[in-house]
């Protein structure tokens, strides 16, 4: 079966007679939180010896033979494989043929849009295929108020509004600083636009902020090596392209502001909401010098098209998401070799 978004939360911690779960998409961290909230459920922790059991990827032949296996101390088993391919489908139709009790949590950040493994779960009365993207818009706001306030802690609009720009690429790192940024509030306490950029200034989404900056301004070494440790944090390429869709999107609005208000860059800048973060304001308003808003035009309809390439199946969408990325980068460098001549 294919679980709705409003019926995800409540299947994660009562999965029932679901005996497979397939956790896929490109936000590894939601991926993990989801696949452990799964375990916790059945099992009680994610390491109990007798009824928990995390099968390598290379052993996915064994699937069916463990998860027929029986607790000696009774309970329900739990067999969880990391990193599944589609190489996984036929011991995974071999465990639903058979009645095996277990839960099989198999966990696939690498698989494409489409995918064997996938259409049989969705098809099968005992399977279950769970998508895992990352947040964004009120979704996003929603788990940013609710884990703060788990936290003992609250949020002022225009705060929300920005942490809703730099977080979200990974559930696992977006929560791991709004714990901290929790704790730096105090409890009972409001977290400020202030407390908000002084504490989340160094996540560790920030390195595809830091992509897109060097983008725009011509650093293409810096945003090639940016890129790279995003993606490896696990920023998926669609997820790339939006962040670069709306960093240009921002440019856009700043030069409109230069170009038909008579604006300064530094009066431009001032006016974007929610606002640019005080440490990367000098690249920003050196960005809107390379790039006129006719190319900034003409670069978002590409970052879109390379978006849509990027969700069809069988195109390489690394290797689109990179080539867009660092497009925007050489572009940059030529317009700031141009004007040093």
């Amino acid at each position: 079966m294919k679980l709705l978004p409003a019926r995800i939360q409540a299947f994660l911690r009562d999965p029932g007679d679901c005996r497979v779960v397939l956790l896929f998409g490109e936000d590894a961290g939601m991926i993990r939180d989801r696949a452990e909230t799964l375990v916790r459920s059945v099992a009680g922790s994610l390491d109990d010896p007798f009824l928990v059991t995390d099968l390598a990827r290379e052993d996915i032949r064994q699937l069916a033979g463990e998860a027929a296996g029986l607790s000696l101390i009774g309970g329900r088993r739990v067999i969880r494989v990391r990193d599944v391919t589609d190489a996984a489908t036929e011991p995974v139709l071999a465990v639903l043929k058979s009645r095996a009790p277990a839960l099989v949590v198999l966990e696939g950040p690498a698989l494409a849009s489409r995918t064997k493994l996938r259409t049989a779960l969705e098809a099968a009365p005992e399977g279950a295929a769970i998508a895992c993207y990352p947040e964004e818009g009120r979704a996003l706001e929603e788990t940013i108020r609710e884990t703060l306030r788990a936290n003992g802690a609250g949020v002022e609009p225009d705060a929300l509004s920005w942490l809703s720009q730099q977080l979200g690429a990974d559930r696992a790192s977006t929560r791991s600083e709004l714990e901290k940024l929790a704790l730096f509030a105090g409890p009972g306490n409001r977290v400020d636009l202030d407390a908000a950029m002084t504490c989340v200034g160094d996540l560790a989404g920030l390195s595809l902020d830091d992509a897109l900056f060097a983008a725009t301004t011509g650093d293409v070494a810096t945003a090639d090596r940016a890129l790279e440790a995003a993606v490896a944090e696990g920023a998926g390429p669609v997820q790339v392209l939006r962040a670069a869709l709306g960093h240009l999107q921002k440019l856009h609005r700043a030069r409109l502001a230069m170009d038909e208000q008579g604006l300064t860059a530094s009066d431009a800048v001032k006016g974007i909401r929610p606002p640019v973060f005080y440490q990367k304001v000098g690249a920003f308003t050196r960005s809107l010098g390379l790039w006129p808003a006719a190319t900034l035009s003409a670069a978002l309809v590409a970052l879109a098209e390379a978006e849509r390439g990027c969700k069809r199946t069988g195109w390489p969408d690394q290797a689109l998401c990179r080539n867009a990325v660092l497009t925007l980068a050489r572009r940059s460098a030529a317009a700031s070799r141009s004007a040093r001549r």
